[in-house]
């Protein structure tokens, strides 16, 4: 990516040039890193199996409930863009440090809740602070590993932490709130973050100064309230349904705000987010193949989730423990994923990956009500598992490998966005879809299981359509090893 912004005086601001290494213990530091993203993709998810007990001892109904998920998502999703840009002006180290430590404060005041509304706040700081780790976090790692072949190895272990971080969320979810209670998914977060804090100033080193270029203040506001108001209908279609005015409202909202962004940026002589950025065939077809993986993969553990607890009436434990043939598959096949594109090249390697999920997806759409976990669960999952570790590393090397150290947070603010965007878009549709054909199923006469199991078969269904879809926005990116 050639395109660099502009400074106040009309230079082109962009951090010195490093003429020593970033870190003289870089795969140690990698590590901590991606602990660091590890926490902030588990927080999306490890919430749930708590949320009945936080509902119990909080007294929240299932409305209130939602809004524990969505009080994350929100500002997570929407001020991604603004935490990337912020690190590329102010230094990466130093906003991912920020972040971390907002993450920590945050989850502290979350477990130490004793109201709806205390939890609720304590949610949004979380995200508000993940949104600014996740991008300098992401642009750290580009810097430490310069070269091709090392870099491609580091985002492999990238991409696997980022599938991880979802799966695990539920197993970790049941077996701490099971052991300990709802708290505990909120308190793990600390210890952890310490010592990413303790660490990270040791291993690697301060950002160099540049001359930091005005901060382009009317894009950021409205690419920020576009992405709140998306997410935000998004979130409520799940709970109020389409027609209702609150996710018309929202929606129109993000349409607006999106047009005038969009009139903003060509005018603006130091853009957030440059449009030629998408020139980039491979930033472009990353970011939207990354968008529909995250679709498909939010909307999947969502599902086997319910379907597990729900319908083969696993419990919440055992329905995490069944999360771990999937997760495993997924860290071995992340591992050996750079061997995969130096033979075939990236391209190849994301496109096989996405046909791969398809298959494991259309293969669990096929279970049945009274599914044996051995006989018909084991099998798609272990494929899902090898689809996702793939293109997870794929779509994010994709979309950050060709990019200039002076908007390595941008490109890390832009693949987390359409992750975290991808995911609620995924989740919203083919939610919908599956309540709908469970409705009609109901409708026949069908029994409750067989009913709910018909509506999971058409959401897995519709995920393999994601990530075939993601497959042709592949076809699209250069072809590179």
């Amino acid at each position: 990516m050639n395109v660099k912004p502009a400074a106040a005086d009309g230079s082109v601001a962009r951090p010195a040039a490093q003429d020593s290494p970033r870190s003289t213990h870089r795969w140690f530091a990698l590590g901590i890193l991606a602990l660091a993203e590890f926490l902030v993709v588990l927080d999306a998810s490890i919430v749930n199996i708590a949320l009945p007990e936080v509902g119990t001892q909080l007294g929240m109904d299932t409305v209130a409930l939602a809004w524990v998920i969505t009080a994350y998502v929100l500002p997570f999703g929407g001020l991604l863009l603004l935490g990337g840009r912020l690190a590329d002006r102010y230094g990466h180290r130093r906003l991912f440090l920020l972040g971390v430590l907002g993450f920590v404060a945050a989850s502290m005041l979350a477990g130490l809740s004793v109201s709806s509304g205390m939890l609720l706040a304590a949610r949004a700081l979380q995200g508000a602070s993940a949104a600014l780790l996740a991008p300098a976090a992401l642009a750290l790692v580009t810097q430490l590993f310069p070269s091709a072949a090392d870099r491609t190895k580091a985002l492999s272990l990238w991409g696997a932490v980022a599938g991880i971080g979802s799966a695990a969320g539920v197993l970790l979810g049941g077996v701490l709130t099971a052991a300990i209670g709802w708290q505990a998914v909120f308190f793990v977060n600390v210890p952890v973050g310490v010592v990413v804090l303790a660490l990270i100033p040791a291993l690697v080193t301060r950002d160099r100064a540049s001359t930091p270029s005005r901060l382009d203040y009317p894009g950021a506001a409205t690419i920020t309230g576009a992405l709140v108001a998306m997410v935000g209908a998004l979130s409520a279609v799940e709970q109020v349904g389409f027609a209702h005015p609150i996710t018309i409202g929202l929606g129109a909202a993000a349409i607006v705000l999106a047009l005038a962004f969009v009139l903003i940026e060509r005018r603006s002589s130091n853009p957030l987010v440059p449009l030629s950025v998408f020139r980039n065939r491979n930033l472009a077809s990353g970011n939207l193949a990354m968008l529909l993986v995250g679709g498909a993969m939010v909307a999947l553990f969502f599902a086997l989730s319910v379907y597990m607890q729900a319908v083969l009436h696993y419990d919440a434990l055992a329905a995490g423990l069944t999360q771990l043939p999937l997760a495993g598959a997924l860290v071995i096949v992340a591992g050996v994923t750079p061997g995969i594109v130096r033979r075939i090249g990236l391209k190849a390697t994301l496109m096989g990956s996405l046909f791969v999920l398809a298959g494991g997806l259309v293969w669990l759409a096929a279970s049945p009500s009274d599914a044996d976990f051995v006989v018909d669960i084991l099998g798609p999952s272990i494929l899902i598992g090898i689809g996702l570790g793939a293109a997870f590393v794929t779509a994010t090397q994709l979309a950050v490998d060709d990019v200039d150290g002076g908007e390595a947070g941008l490109a890390g603010g832009l693949i987390n966005t359409s992750q975290q965007i991808g995911g609620a878009l995924g989740l919203a549709i083919l939610a919908s879809v599956a309540t709908a054909r469970t409705g009609a199923l109901e409708a026949t006469g069908a029994a409750s299981a067989d009913a709910l199991t018909g509506g999971f078969s058409w959401l897995f269904l519709g995920a393999a359509g994601f990530a075939l879809l993601g497959s042709i926005a592949a076809l699209r990116a250069r072809t590179t090893r």
